[in-house]
């Protein structure tokens, strides 16, 4: 049974994205998946310096999330959109547990052999597919394996019913098409 974190990069309390990492989350345990959902707002970190790295290594933060990482076999980021790209609170997220802190170990040993899949949700007419061009792009070079099918869910402020899932059918299954191919592709690698 694959092991997958799920997460949004938006710190905001009702996020969108959170919903919608949420709503992947239990298609994934009707998947037969094993599931873990967290929140980057529990995990607060400072902008990433290279010489605040330097003088006082790996924030506290940056370590439990990047074991949690190594614990998983993969992960889907519901990714909101910002300016065309992804939020500053994903890219530091991302930057942070790229590092190595403990002697022996490889700088990307978080992303090391792991599967992502990727969505977006936005109250426009595109559901965020922007930004979701350079977060591929992002975790392809650092060695994310990044499923093909990913979701972009638009006009996100009418998308969830009163029990926070997707009311559309053809949003509901292309994020559907998305999970299933991130946890078949977990199983086969793992």
């Amino acid at each position: 049974m694959p092991r997958i974190l799920f997460f949004a990069g938006s710190a905001r309390k009702h996020s969108m994205n959170k919903k919608l990492a949420h709503c992947a989350a239990l298609m994934a345990e009707e998947a037969g998946a094993e599931t873990t959902v967290i929140d980057l707002k529990d995990f607060e970190m400072p902008l990433y310096d290279g010489d605040l790295e330097s003088a006082q290594g790996l924030p506290e933060n940056a370590k439990r999330l990047k074991q949690i990482f190594v614990e998983h076999d993969s992960f889907f980021i519901a990714s909101p959109e910002y300016n065309s790209s992804l939020s500053p609170l994903l890219k530091n997220t991302l930057d942070w547990i790229s590092r190595s802190h403990q002697e022996n170990e490889t700088s990307l040993s978080a992303y090391a052999g792991k599967v992502a899949a990727i969505g977006a949700i936005s109250a426009g007419a595109l559901g965020g597919l922007r930004g979701l061009v350079p977060l591929r792009m992002l975790l392809g070079n650092i060695g994310v394996t990044v499923v093909p099918k990913q979701a972009a869910i638009a006009h996100g402020k009418e998308a969830f019913d009163d029990s926070s899932q997707l009311k559309d059918a053809r949003q509901k299954q292309m994020l559907q098409s998305s999970v299933e191919q991130l946890v078949q592709t977990s199983r086969a690698l793992s």
